[in-house]
Protein backbone atom coordinates (compact mmCIF):
# COMPACT_ATOMS: atom_id res chain seq x y z
CA UNK A 1 0.00 0.00 0.00
CA UNK A 2 1.36 3.40 -0.99
CA UNK A 3 1.12 6.69 0.84
CA UNK A 4 0.19 10.29 0.13
CA UNK A 5 2.65 12.75 -1.34
CA UNK A 6 2.69 14.96 1.80
CA UNK A 7 3.62 12.01 4.03
CA UNK A 8 6.30 10.86 1.57
CA UNK A 9 7.77 14.39 1.50
CA UNK A 10 7.69 14.51 5.30
CA UNK A 11 9.77 11.32 5.41
CA UNK A 12 12.25 12.70 2.88
CA UNK A 13 12.59 16.06 4.66
CA UNK A 14 12.84 14.67 8.21
CA UNK A 15 15.13 11.89 7.00
CA UNK A 16 17.42 14.42 5.31
CA UNK A 17 17.39 16.60 8.45
CA UNK A 18 18.47 13.55 10.47
CA UNK A 19 21.18 12.63 7.94
CA UNK A 20 22.48 16.23 8.01
CA UNK A 21 22.56 16.31 11.82
CA UNK A 22 24.21 12.89 12.01
CA UNK A 23 26.76 13.83 9.34
CA UNK A 24 27.79 17.10 11.04
CA UNK A 25 28.10 15.42 14.44
CA UNK A 26 30.10 12.52 12.94
CA UNK A 27 32.51 14.89 11.17
CA UNK A 28 32.90 17.01 14.32
CA UNK A 29 33.52 13.88 16.41
CA UNK A 30 36.20 12.78 13.93
CA UNK A 31 37.83 16.24 14.07
CA UNK A 32 37.65 16.19 17.85
CA UNK A 33 39.41 12.80 17.98
CA UNK A 34 42.00 14.00 15.44
CA UNK A 35 42.73 17.08 17.56
CA UNK A 36 42.92 14.94 20.70
CA UNK A 37 45.52 12.65 19.09
CA UNK A 38 47.65 15.62 18.04
CA UNK A 39 47.34 17.25 21.49
CA UNK A 40 45.14 20.10 20.31
CA UNK A 41 41.64 21.19 21.23
CA UNK A 42 38.82 21.20 18.69
CA UNK A 43 35.91 23.51 19.39
CA UNK A 44 32.74 22.78 17.42
CA UNK A 45 30.96 25.62 15.66
CA UNK A 46 27.82 25.00 17.69
CA UNK A 47 29.47 25.70 21.04
CA UNK A 48 27.54 28.91 21.64
CA UNK A 49 27.55 29.18 25.42
CA UNK A 50 27.85 26.96 28.53
CA UNK A 51 24.42 25.40 27.82
CA UNK A 52 24.47 25.03 24.03
CA UNK A 53 27.73 23.10 23.84
CA UNK A 54 27.96 20.28 21.33
CA UNK A 55 31.48 19.41 22.49
CA UNK A 56 30.27 18.62 26.01
CA UNK A 57 27.62 16.30 24.60
CA UNK A 58 30.04 14.61 22.17
CA UNK A 59 32.58 13.95 24.94
CA UNK A 60 30.01 12.23 27.15
CA UNK A 61 29.69 8.47 27.58
CA UNK A 62 26.07 8.77 26.42
CA UNK A 63 27.31 9.82 22.96
CA UNK A 64 28.56 6.26 22.35
CA UNK A 65 25.91 4.04 23.89
CA UNK A 66 26.48 1.07 21.56
CA UNK A 67 30.28 1.28 21.49
CA UNK A 68 30.46 3.66 18.51
CA UNK A 69 29.32 7.28 18.07
CA UNK A 70 25.50 7.51 18.11
CA UNK A 71 25.34 9.56 14.87
CA UNK A 72 26.73 6.59 12.91
CA UNK A 73 23.47 4.82 13.76
CA UNK A 74 21.64 7.96 12.64
CA UNK A 75 23.39 8.00 9.27
CA UNK A 76 22.05 4.51 8.56
CA UNK A 77 18.54 4.82 10.00
CA UNK A 78 17.75 8.30 8.68
CA UNK A 79 19.13 7.20 5.30
CA UNK A 80 16.61 4.35 5.30
CA UNK A 81 13.80 6.83 6.02
CA UNK A 82 14.90 8.97 3.05
CA UNK A 83 14.88 5.86 0.83
CA UNK A 84 11.37 4.92 1.98
CA UNK A 85 10.13 8.46 1.33
CA UNK A 86 11.70 8.54 -2.13
CA UNK A 87 10.23 5.10 -2.91
CA UNK A 88 6.78 6.36 -1.92
CA UNK A 89 7.20 9.43 -4.12
CA UNK A 90 8.03 7.07 -6.99
CA UNK A 91 4.79 5.20 -6.40
CA UNK A 92 5.99 2.21 -4.38
CA UNK A 93 3.62 0.40 -2.05
CA UNK A 94 4.48 -1.68 0.98
CA UNK A 95 2.52 -4.35 2.92
CA UNK A 96 1.20 -3.99 6.47
CA UNK A 97 4.14 -5.85 8.06
CA UNK A 98 6.55 -3.33 6.48
CA UNK A 99 4.67 -0.34 7.93
CA UNK A 100 4.47 -1.94 11.37
CA UNK A 101 8.18 -2.77 11.30
CA UNK A 102 8.97 0.81 10.29
CA UNK A 103 6.72 2.11 13.06
CA UNK A 104 8.47 -0.15 15.60
CA UNK A 105 11.87 1.11 14.43
CA UNK A 106 10.70 4.69 14.79
CA UNK A 107 9.31 3.90 18.26
CA UNK A 108 12.79 2.67 19.21
CA UNK A 109 14.16 5.94 17.77
CA UNK A 110 11.77 8.06 19.84
CA UNK A 111 12.60 6.05 22.96
CA UNK A 112 16.32 6.45 22.32
CA UNK A 113 15.94 10.18 21.63
CA UNK A 114 13.89 10.59 24.82
CA UNK A 115 16.62 8.87 26.82
CA UNK A 116 19.24 11.10 25.16
CA UNK A 117 17.13 14.20 25.93
CA UNK A 118 16.96 13.22 29.59
CA UNK A 119 20.71 12.60 29.65
CA UNK A 120 21.47 15.95 27.98
CA UNK A 121 19.16 17.90 30.27
CA UNK A 122 19.85 16.29 33.63
CA UNK A 123 23.16 14.41 33.49
CA UNK A 124 25.37 16.02 30.83
CA UNK A 125 23.98 19.50 31.45
CA UNK A 126 24.38 20.69 27.87
CA UNK A 127 22.52 20.74 24.57
CA UNK A 128 23.68 19.99 21.05
CA UNK A 129 21.73 21.89 18.39
CA UNK A 130 22.31 19.16 15.82
CA UNK A 131 21.00 16.59 18.28
CA UNK A 132 17.92 18.76 18.81
CA UNK A 133 17.31 18.75 15.05
CA UNK A 134 17.56 14.94 15.01
CA UNK A 135 15.17 14.68 17.98
CA UNK A 136 12.52 16.80 16.26
CA UNK A 137 12.91 14.95 12.95
CA UNK A 138 12.53 11.61 14.76
CA UNK A 139 9.43 12.74 16.65
CA UNK A 140 7.74 14.02 13.50
CA UNK A 141 8.45 10.91 11.44
CA UNK A 142 7.31 8.65 14.30
CA UNK A 143 4.03 10.44 14.98
CA UNK A 144 3.07 10.77 11.32
CA UNK A 145 3.94 7.14 10.61
CA UNK A 146 1.85 6.10 13.61
CA UNK A 147 -1.05 8.28 12.44
CA UNK A 148 -0.77 6.82 8.94
CA UNK A 149 -0.87 3.30 10.34
CA UNK A 150 -3.93 4.15 12.46
CA UNK A 151 -5.77 5.73 9.51
CA UNK A 152 -5.06 2.72 7.30
CA UNK A 153 -6.15 0.22 9.94
CA UNK A 154 -2.65 -1.24 10.39
CA UNK A 155 -2.81 -0.30 14.07
CA UNK A 156 -6.19 -1.10 15.64
CA UNK A 157 -8.08 1.98 16.81
CA UNK A 158 -11.72 3.01 17.24
CA UNK A 159 -13.35 5.13 14.53
CA UNK A 160 -13.32 8.28 16.67
CA UNK A 161 -9.53 8.00 17.04
CA UNK A 162 -9.02 7.40 13.31
CA UNK A 163 -11.16 10.46 12.55
CA UNK A 164 -9.40 12.55 15.22
CA UNK A 165 -5.99 11.62 13.86
CA UNK A 166 -7.08 12.68 10.37
CA UNK A 167 -8.48 16.01 11.57
CA UNK A 168 -6.04 17.03 14.32
CA UNK A 169 -2.83 15.31 13.21
CA UNK A 170 -0.67 18.28 14.17
CA UNK A 171 -1.74 18.46 17.85
CA UNK A 172 0.27 15.57 19.36
CA UNK A 173 3.57 16.36 17.57
CA UNK A 174 3.18 20.05 18.51
CA UNK A 175 2.52 19.14 22.15
CA UNK A 176 5.42 16.70 22.23
CA UNK A 177 7.86 19.28 20.84
CA UNK A 178 6.36 21.94 23.12
CA UNK A 179 6.98 19.78 26.21
CA UNK A 180 10.62 19.36 25.18
CA UNK A 181 10.92 23.12 24.69
CA UNK A 182 9.42 23.74 28.14
CA UNK A 183 11.80 21.22 29.74
CA UNK A 184 14.76 22.99 28.12
CA UNK A 185 13.43 26.39 29.17
CA UNK A 186 12.78 25.40 32.78
CA UNK A 187 15.98 23.35 33.17
CA UNK A 188 18.12 26.44 32.55
CA UNK A 189 15.62 29.15 33.45
CA UNK A 190 18.21 31.22 35.35
CA UNK A 191 20.58 31.16 32.39
CA UNK A 192 17.93 32.12 29.80
CA UNK A 193 16.50 34.97 31.89
CA UNK A 194 19.76 36.71 32.80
Amino acid sequence: MGAGRAYALLLVITGLAGVLASWVITVDKYRMLEAQISGEVFDTACNLNPIVSCSDVMKSAQAEVFGFPNPVLGLVTYGIVVCVGMSLLAGAGFPRWYWLTMNAGMLFGVGFCTWLMYQALYNIGALCLWCNLAWIATLLMFWYTTFRNIRNGFLPAPAWLRNGVAEFHWVIPALHIGVIGMLILTRWWDFWTR
